[in-house]
């Protein structure tokens, strides 16, 4: 059995709040390159440079890459030979995020309350924590702050197994063109298919964690990806302001699901897909 000190999570917690809103991670920056590249509308092409040159500013002068810097959305696996000394595995993690939030000088944007009191925590806490136990004696976790530009314009659709493929595919396409220009493209998508409404939802945030440039190790949904990649790339959506560069990556995740269900949610994020990663 290993133990591993709460002070040791709520202190890495913290320096990845930080990481996540300064630093893009190289394969989100290799994509907006890559972009640039392909882009067809001249003004999409400009808006793309703009967007490029923000991310190398942030990382060289360690200033968040958007004044949204989210809502603290974190997994965690927990080794099951691992002991957690010193407190509970979410108040660790929620004192990093408070600690991280106030060091760093990033927005807080967390309130209490939703709908009628909405006083906002003042130190961006408590994060959404989704915590498996998982085999061996360490603890994983991967932060992703998430700005609620694109969090608002995301979706679900329960819709039925004879909908299929193609089905999925203009569940998809919906809440996309619903969302347009909305989420500061080019985003990157994450989509859930399968488990249940809730389920569905979880899978398409965990979708956003995978880089850019790795497909779905299954070939038909690794193909979903592609097909999904260019049918929003033809949407015109573009880089905020219209052209081809919609959306810089679309990424599956599945679960079983009910044999009278085929859930599908879709998270969308903005061009600023940020996220950090430890391992304790």
């Amino acid at each position: 059995m290993r133990t591993v000190k709460t002070e040791e999570i709520t202190s890495a917690v913290a320096q990845m709040c930080k990481e996540a809103a300064y630093y893009l991670p190289k394969d989100v920056y290799e994509a907006l390159k890559k972009g640039r590249e392909t882009e067809e509308s001249p003004v999409g092409r400009d808006v793309l440079d703009q967007i490029i040159r923000n991310a190398e500013i942030a990382r060289a002068e360690d200033r968040p890459i958007c004044q949204d810097t989210g809502m603290a959305i974190i997994f965690v696996e927990v080794g099951q030979e691992v002991h957690i000394e010193g407190g509970l595995l979410e108040d660790a993690i929620n004192a990093g995020v408070a600690k991280g939030y106030t060091e760093g000088y990033l927005r807080k944007s967390v309130v209490a309350e939703p709908l009628f009191n909405r006083k906002n925590t003042q130190d961006n806490t408590p994060a959404i924590i989704y915590t498996s136990l998982v085999a061996g004696d360490k603890i994983k976790i991967q932060l992703a702050p998430k700005g609620f530009g694109s969090e608002n314009k995301s979706g679900l659709e329960m819709l039925v197994p004879a909908d299929g493929v193609e089905g999925v595919k203009a569940a998809v396409l919906r809440i996309i063109q619903h969302a347009d220009c909305n989420p500061c493209p080019p985003m990157v998508v994450g989509v859930g298919v399968g488990g249940t409404m809730d389920r569905a939802a979880y899978l398409s945030k965990r979708a956003l964690l995978r880089p850019t440039n790795v497909r779905n190790e299954h070939p038909q949904y690794a193909k979903l990806e592609e097909d999904l990649l260019t049918l929003i790339n033809k949407t015109g959506i573009g880089p905020q302001l219209g052209g081809t560069t919609s959306a810089l990556a679309v990424n599956v995740e599945w679960g079983p699901t009910h044999i009278a269900g085929l859930p599908v949610a879709v998270t969308i994020c903005c061009h600023a897909m940020r996220h950090a990663e430890r391992v304790l």
